[in-house]
């Protein structure tokens, strides 16, 4: 979907629009360039010059091709640079995250995020076989997400890239029942 930034008034993917203002002065949806250039002049950064990366394709240990779309958001004292997936036009499958400085070099930050992308393509925590999806080894690392599918916000994990319903992960789980488990939740920036 396409929408009209209402700052710079250029076409924008849905997904690079963001919802900017106050519940007394309203919102406006702007793209990542307005978003980052009103932050910098709210808080006072100067020199912020916002860098928008081309999609990249990265392949993963089975051979498959993931295409990642970057974003980065100045927000205040830090500066975000977020990689993801896209399905139908939404964020959905890897995504990724790495922080830094407003000052930082983001070609730079885009180097460690891309790297941080390879480590994690590199693996796979979850396998297809007869009996469906297992448990590749003994650690899965994904990520938290909602299944807007079901009534009672039931939540949905990200693994290799796939959404798992929490029914389908908890059936995986019972491969190690009587075993003990250890859940660290962890910041999306942060190294898994």
């Amino acid at each position: 979907m396409q929408v009209h930034c209402e700052g710079c008034g250029e076409t924008t993917p849905g997904y690079d629009l963001i919802s900017y203002g106050s519940m007394e002065r309203g919102y406006r949806q702007l793209c990542s360039r307005c978003f980052n250039a009103e932050v910098a002049k709210l808080s006072g950064v100067e020199g912020f010059d916002h860098v928008g990366f081309e999609p990249i394709g990265l392949t993963d240990c089975a051979g498959e091709t993931h295409q990642f779309h970057f974003q980065t958001r100045l927000l205040g004292n830090i500066v975000t640079l977020e990689a993801f997936e896209l399905r139908e036009e939404i964020p959905a499958g890897y995504q990724f995250q790495m922080v830094g400085d407003p000052d930082d070099d983001l070609f730079s930050l885009l180097g460690r995020l891309i790297e941080k992308i390879r480590r994690a393509l590199s693996i796979k925590h979850i396998v297809d076989d007869a009996t469906g999806l297992q448990i590749a080894d003994q650690t899965v690392r994904g990520r938290i997400e909602w299944d807007d599918s079901e009534i009672d916000h039931t939540p949905l994990v990200v693994v290799d890239g796939r959404e798992i319903s929490w029914e389908d992960f908890g059936r995986m789980l019972l491969t190690f029942e009587g075993w003990q488990f250890k859940l660290e939740i962890r910041d999306p920036a942060d190294e898994l």
